[in-house]
């Protein structure tokens, strides 16, 4: 009796044994999982960052081929196409991200964003219509704002950029961009002060400076503006200058821009001297 209740005890202590042992395994594959998804999660974060934008776009579309239902995944390969500068295929990617559960209005925003890329801009306008008001992010109305000027909505556009502006710490290119609003409008006066607010944040953009050329020449100032600029700059924005003065009508003053321009340059300037030639073959028939 006694040997039959310690082979029980025996056998009731391996079965004990063995679903601790179970219990174990699976507390420790647990544990490896979540490592694994941790450290997953970092490398994601290193290759938005820091990897090739081409090498980041192989690294998330091998992921995401493993793990179809992961939307972080499905946006990390969304934000690594945009980062390559292949708009297509990432409104493609967003749109899957989009018909996911848990994506979220920052993902409809950066949607819109792709769509935007790809001259969608009635689709992503709709994209823009599904975000609730009270979301406001600098992305959201800087999107907003370039639609509002896509559809020649002025006023619209203004008020969207005044906003956007306040939500960001670095305005320079939405400034440029209200700026370029401004001069395709033909308020020259408007566009050159946003170019020069733009510079106030970002004193090297250049196509700001090249911006306030145009808003110049516009208006038949072909002064160049006090601005920081380095030696081929000035011939590139004297070239510019140039461009205006002669579509103006004003082609001796435009001659003698371009003239500067092949002279200031420190190397041999190939568009400005195409650009006389061609004006001086066209004085000559």
């Amino acid at each position: 009796m006694r040997h039959a209740f310690f082979v029980s005890v025996c056998l009731g202590g391996a079965i004990a044994l063995s679903a601790c042992e179970k219990k174990a395994d699976a507390d420790v594959e647990r544990a490896i999982k979540t490592v694994n998804v941790i450290d997953e999660s970092n490398l994601n974060d290193v290759m938005l960052a820091a990897a090739d934008p081409d090498e980041a776009v192989t690294y998330f579309q091998r992921t995401a081929a493993d793990n179809p239902d992961r939307i972080d995944v499905q946006r990390g390969l969304a934000k690594s196409l945009v980062r390559a500068q292949k708009p297509s295929e990432a409104a493609i990617a967003w749109g899957r991200v989009n018909s996911m559960p848990g994506s979220t209005d920052d993902d409809r925003v950066e949607y819109a964003d792709a769509l935007i890329r790809t001259s969608n801009w009635d689709k992503a306008e709709a994209e823009l219509n599904k975000v609730p008001p009270t979301y406001e992010t600098f992305k959201r109305y800087r999107l907003e704002a370039m639609i509002a000027d896509s559809n020649k909505q002025w006023d619209k556009a203004d008020s969207f950029y005044e906003t956007a502006v306040g939500l960001t710490t670095k305005p320079s290119g939405v400034l440029n961009n209200w700026g370029y609003s401004k001069l395709t409008r033909g308020a020259y006066s408007e566009a050159e002060k946003l170019f020069f607010e733009a510079l106030r944040y970002d004193p090297n953009m250049f196509t700001a400076k090249n911006n306030i050329v145009l808003a110049r020449g516009a208006q038949r100032n072909y002064e160049l503006p006090i601005v920081s600029m380095t030696q081929v700059e000035r011939a590139q924005l004297l070239h510019t200058l140039a461009l205006a003065a002669i579509k103006q009508g004003d082609v001796t003053i435009g001659r003698g821009l371009l003239q500067e321009a092949v002279d200031t340059h420190p190397q041999y300037f190939e568009a400005a001297e195409r650009s006389l030639r061609a004006l001086d073959q066209s004085a000559t028939n």
